[in-house]
């Protein structure tokens, strides 16, 4: 289990909160011990989450969200117990708020009780009809030893991302969009949503710094400062 100073030093590293760092170790946790379990291997790891764990965004997530083609989820939830067995014997305590079937796939909050602090995470699954495709990707990090996961392909994951946004405009979807086109991972064929984008934005009146400033570093507070005129720039220029 990650210690508090260990924790405290990170913290400072990473230019964030310790509740950021508690979380993010918690999620590298859960993964690591996930994916050793049954199954998994049709569960792919998405969104904000693996953006920041397998591109490197510099936003921290809340969430630990997954596709699955899986016909029938009924053994989902032993699954999700079985790894959440593997996390209490590191030490941490962990409680299943709520879970439960969804019209979408499942849904479950979970609690952990690290250095007596509690941190609070959502676990996501959403069925899809369609064949997803998938990639075997290696996590390193500052808080374990590397382990691997099965992660949604690049191009879904982007898509699913553009989709997110355009279905609930949340800060952290536009933040998100932001680091896809910095980092220069949408796919060629989605270029034709960008003016739809765009069009969002320029409609929106979300308050982004004080929506985002406590999931980034201060490196990057001066970026949401002006942010919806950082992304709007960001998406004229790829059109």
């Amino acid at each position: 289990m990650m210690s508090l100073d260990a924790i405290k030093t990170l913290a400072s590293k990473l230019q964030t909160t310790e509740l950021n760092v508690r979380r993010e170790y918690i999620q590298h946790v859960f993964l690591s011990y996930f994916y050793q379990q049954p199954q998994t291997s049709r569960l792919f790891f998405k969104g904000g989450t693996a953006l920041r764990l397998i591109f490197g965004s510099p936003r921290f997530s809340e969430d630990l969200d997954f596709s699955t083609s899986l016909n029938n989820l009924n053994d989902l939830e032993s699954i999700l117990l079985d790894s959440l067995q593997e996390i209490q014997r590191e030490g941490i305590k962990v409680e299943v708020i709520e879970s439960k079937k969804t019209t979408g796939g499942y849904l479950a909050h979970l609690q952990f009780l690290l250095n007596q602090e509690l941190i609070l995470i959502e676990f996501n699954v959403s069925e899809r009809e369609k064949r997803l495709k998938g990639d075997v990707t290696t996590i390193a990090s500052d808080f374990l030893i590397p382990y691997t996961i099965v992660n949604l392909s690049t191009e879904q994951l982007i898509w699913e991302k553009v989709q997110a946004l355009l279905d609930r405009q949340k800060p952290r979807d536009f933040f998100d969009i932001y680091f896809v086109l910095r980092k220069n991972l949408l796919p060629v064929k989605a270029k034709s949503i960008l003016v739809e984008i765009l069009d969002v934005l320029e409609k929106t009146n979300i308050d982004f710094e004080k929506e985002l400033k406590q999931f980034l570093p201060k490196s990057h507070w001066q970026i949401i400062r002006d942010f919806k005129n950082n992304l709007g720039n960001e998406l004229r220029n790829n059109l």
